[in-house]
């Protein structure tokens, strides 16, 4: 690697734990519910709408019974609720009007953070770094599971077709 190449891997895994460490304050900020709750709201008032407690337990990271606790507080919060799911032993879990409107003030805190860091880059800029980024994905080596964790605070409809989703079938 050169010096150059290590300088900017260098700046972009601190400009990447900077934005980490932002937007994980304004989502604590926005909603109390442990490290895991602002994403658990995003994943399922997007992607992960109607989960079981397995899948969210695999967005998020978590253990199963890390997660059962975590629905447990929310459910007890008014923010979600379990309904029957597709196999009856298991459980949907589905956000209450309440939780859906915590989940986009979270995510509405987020795009704040980020488009803040924006500003500083023109339109042509920030076209280029959208190329960039989207090619960069390739480089995670990320499988068709790991796309729900990678994107579990995203904007589910900001991408159109997911640039994570589709770097991961090139890996497969």
């Amino acid at each position: 690697m050169t010096h150059t190449d290590r300088q900017t891997a260098n700046l972009l895994g601190a400009l990447a734990l900077a934005l980490a460490d932002r937007m994980q304050e304004v989502a604590a900020q926005v909603a109390r519910h442990g490290a895991s709750g602002p994403a658990a709201l995003v994943a399922l008032d997007g992607h992960a709408a109607g989960a079981s407690i397995d899948g969210l337990r695999r967005v998020l990271g978590l253990t199963h019974s890390g997660t059962v606790r975590l629905v447990d507080r929310m459910a007890a919060g008014g923010l979600l609720e379990r309904r029957t799911g597709a196999d009856a032993r298991a459980v949907s879990l589905h956000l209450t009007p309440a939780g859906r409107r915590l989940a986009r003030r979270i995510a509405a805190a987020r795009e704040g953070v980020l488009a803040g860091v924006l500003t500083e880059l023109s339109p042509s800029r920030r076209t280029t770094l959208n190329s960039l980024l989207t090619d960069m994905f390739a480089g995670l080596r990320t499988t068709p599971e790991d796309v729900a964790r990678v994107c579990r605070l995203c904007d589910a409809g900001a991408c159109g077709t997911c640039p994570v989703q589709g770097a991961a079938r090139r890996t497969v």
